[in-house]
């Protein structure tokens, strides 16, 4: 049995249920909701529609089975069961004090019910997998090219299930059967080759018609695969800053990988060793702090507020992060040694955007660490185990 490793969403998800009946947990596959809302709610009845009898026995009489809710319930996977989204709105009318816990892992099915039938009852959120600072304990003193590998879902550190066991598993069992419930995928290879593409690619921005060549598949099923990646919550967009300031701005967005396991997986690696002098690395790497930003900001119960720069001259900035008119900048270097050249676009770009430009900060693999009024050089992993909490408090 594994231990439990405490979730910092927790704190917004307790907040939330203070003053919402009905409260949604949706995330990936292994990511840890069950195990989270079980924690949170223990005194719930707790009923898992991956079940096939037990979805078979509700959906017999689900008015029945949501009116004889006593104070709560935490329903796994409902969007098994979609119809039971409108007999919650009924319930939670009836009685504002009975308690909903919702999760799923299909993004696509849980929002289109929620809009339609539980809008303004319910408080939405994204589970990622753990976050370095969740981690920190574990995790302090090892080295960046074993985090990558390893990845962040939680059975790799509560249960020390190998990486290349947990994420062999994960692919077949949960990655390529969501693709087939979701989608009629002609030909498996086509798409294990389009993931495997999209590894490759990861950080860079997507060109559609690229990928439909080297697939073999059409444009529109290239964009049909990527929106069921990102409704089972393996890829996300990055969108490029887009604004009329005088240059001519990319607009094609970039993609990541929640978790760098599965990138890794993908990728043919095999060992933490392998990274060392692996082409992608830099890719791998930009792809773990800027998820870890990304999960900082759901954890937090906020939808994230990053984009990245670049213009048709090839200027670049790998993050940025807007709050109203504000801007902070974050450039990323895998690198264990600064340079001063890295602060070349930054201050670039600080110059065309002026005193909207509130910090700007290097985020790389190295040890040296300087901070001014506005400028900051930081080590990725204290960067995210103190200093952007203490950054964000300040501001």
């Amino acid at each position: 049995m594994g231990n439990i490793i405490s979730r910092t969403i927790s704190k917004p998800i307790l907040n939330a249920f203070t003053y919402h009946p009905v409260i949604a947990i949706t995330g990936a596959r292994q990511v840890g909701k069950t195990t989270l809302c079980k924690h949170l709610f223990p005194q719930f009845r707790y009923v898992n529609l991956e079940d096939l009898s037990t979805r078979e026995l509700i959906a017999d009489d689900m008015k029945k089975f949501i009116n004889n809710v006593q104070e709560g319930i935490i329903i796994d996977e409902i969007h098994h069961l979609p119809g039971l989204f409108s007999h919650i709105q009924v319930a939670a009318d009836n009685d504002p004090k009975k308690r909903f816990i919702l999760t799923g892992s299909c993004n696509f099915s849980i929002m289109q019910h929620i809009t339609q039938s539980l809008a303004g009852r319910i408080a939405i959120f994204s589970l990622p997998p753990l976050s370095v600072f969740e981690l920190k304990e574990q995790i302090e003193s090892v080295e960046t090219n074993e985090i990558m590998f390893k990845g962040l879902y939680p059975a790799g550190h509560s249960l020390q299930i190998p990486p290349d066991l947990l994420y062999s598993n994960y692919y077949n069992t949960y990655i390529e059967r969501d693709v087939r419930q979701l989608i009629n995928v002609k030909n498996l290879s086509h798409f294990q080759k389009f993931i495997r593409l999209c590894a490759g690619r990861t950080g860079s921005e997507c060109n559609m018609s690229a990928l439909s060549n080297e697939v073999g598949v059409s444009v529109p099923t290239i964009n049909e695969w990527i929106s069921i990646l990102e409704a089972s919550y393996i890829i996300f967009k990055l969108q490029p800053f887009y604004e009329n300031i005088g240059k001519r701005l990319i607009k094609t967005p970039k993609y990541y990988f929640y978790d760098t396991g599965i990138l890794c997986f993908l990728l043919g690696i095999e060992n933490a060793k392998q990274l060392e002098t692996h082409p992608l690395r830099g890719g791998v790497f930009e792809n773990l702090v800027v998820s870890e930003f990304i999960k900082t900001r759901l954890n937090e119960g906020k939808q994230p507020n990053f984009y990245f720069y670049r213009d048709s001259s090839g200027t670049e900035i790998d993050l940025l992060q807007l709050s109203g008119n504000e801007i902070k900048m974050f450039e990323i270097k895998s690198s264990q040694t600064f340079h001063s050249k890295y602060f070349d676009n930054v201050k670039k770009i600080t110059t065309l955007l002026g005193d909207r430009v509130k910090t700007t900060s290097l985020i790389y693999d190295g040890e040296e660490a300087r901070q001014s009024t506005q400028t900051g050089i930081y080590n990725w992993r204290n960067y995210f185990f103190e200093d952007y909490k203490i950054l964000n408090e300040e501001k």
